[in-house]
């Protein structure tokens, strides 16, 4: 299968060179809401009464005005509803003390996509989400339902420009920041992490699938605080879609008990034009992997450049890096690994492997 052309704004393959490592949209250039007008939340916090309606009565208002800010105030705000977003719209906490917490019949209805998600764009374009905590309330509701991995906690789904940046999840019935669909879109300076223990499967911590022109950077993902986490991020082809140019670059990662740090997971469609730079995973059952669904087809075009591996449970070849399949035009140079079992890069046209270190034990 031939990759469909990327995008005007994608990096073509031929011409595919990491990028600097630095903690911003870099790549993909998303902006996400240029709205300056504030429209103010004006329900209490911290009383248990569902604030569902008057959150997305300010960004329906905002929506139509052509844009805005939806500003909440600290405190915890009862969500058992699904906040759905708007075009041009800016939903905005006042930092981490903002939550937006899954209440008690937050499992009664589901929303666009059949799912169960605190936010989703839906298709609304220049969105951003930022500076608050998201929790889905998993380890008190029973999120094992019809439908769980429909949609998920953050949902960016089928829109363009859209900005994730300093929003923390915690409690997740599903994957806890997602991209589906759509392009151009950045997460940054943004935390995940699962605590349960023996309650979900497939606990993803970022994950993107069947998108493009992407940015992941400076990110804190821990899916292994529990032993319910899988991969740490995920970058997924579903069906016949493909995913390609994105970069991941200086996040901390810790992969959970079923997945890895870092996933390629391809299928019917292809995987290509990625960046990984900068990285740290920890802790992890292993940590960069590639893996397969629901198809063939061949990974190509990955660049992995000055990456740290470190105490990852495989202690055998692959531990650190592993493509247990054939790909081509992989670039895997300057990564260090220590206490991770080394690397493994099968030969493929265009395939290159240097100055990658390991070490038996790490020295801190």
């Amino acid at each position: 299968m031939t990759p469909a052309a990327p995008a005007a704004t994608a990096t073509s393959v031929q011409n595919f060179v990491p990028l600097a490592v630095t903690s911003s949209c870099t790549l993909s250039g998303a902006t996400g809401s240029s709205a300056t007008n504030l429209y103010p939340v004006t329900a209490t916090p911290d009383d248990a009464i569902d604030d569902t309606a008057a959150i997305q009565g300010r960004i329906n208002v905002a929506g139509a005005a052509g844009g805005g800010v939806v500003k909440l105030s600290a405190g915890t705000f009862v969500i058992n509803g699904k906040l759905r977003m708007a075009s041009n719209v800016k939903l905005e906490g006042s930092g981490p003390t903002t939550v937006l917490k899954a209440g008690p019949t937050f499992m009664n209805n589901s929303g666009p996509a059949g799912g169960f998600p605190i936010v989703t764009t839906a298709g609304a374009d220049n969105t951003t989400l930022t500076n608050f905590t998201a929790d889905q309330s998993g380890d008190t509701l029973n999120g094992n339902v019809t439908g769980r991995l429909n949609e998920y906690m953050i949902d960016v789904r089928d829109s363009l420009n859209s900005l994730v940046q300093g929003v923390h999840t915690k409690n997740p019935l599903t994957y806890s920041i997602a991209f589906v669909g759509g392009s151009t879109w950045c997460v940054k300076d943004s935390s995940t992490e699962s605590t349960t223990n023996g309650k979900y499967v497939e606990l993803d911590g970022i994950h993107a699938m069947n998108t493009s022109n992407g940015d992941i950077v400076g990110n804190v993902v821990d899916q292994r605080k529990g032993t319910d986490g899988d991969d740490g991020i995920a970058i997924h082809t579903y069906g016949a879609e493909d995913v390609h140019d994105v970069r991941i670059a200086n996040n901390d990662v810790r992969g959970g008990r079923h997945g890895a740090g870092i996933d390629l997971a391809g299928g019917s469609g292809v995987i290509y034009n990625i960046d990984l730079t900068g990285n740290t995973v920890w802790g992890s059952p292993r940590g960069l992997h590639d893996a397969y669904y629901d198809g063939t087809q061949q990974i190509h075009h990955i660049q992995i450049v000055g990456n740290t591996f470190r105490n990852n449970d495989i202690q055998t070849a692959g531990g650190a890096i592993d493509f247990e399949r054939a790909v081509r035009y992989v670039t895997m140079t300057d990564n260090t690994a220590c206490s991770s079992g080394g690397y493994n890069l099968p030969a493929g046209t265009g395939n290159v492997n240097l100055r990658n270190t390991l070490t038996a034990t790490c020295g801190d």
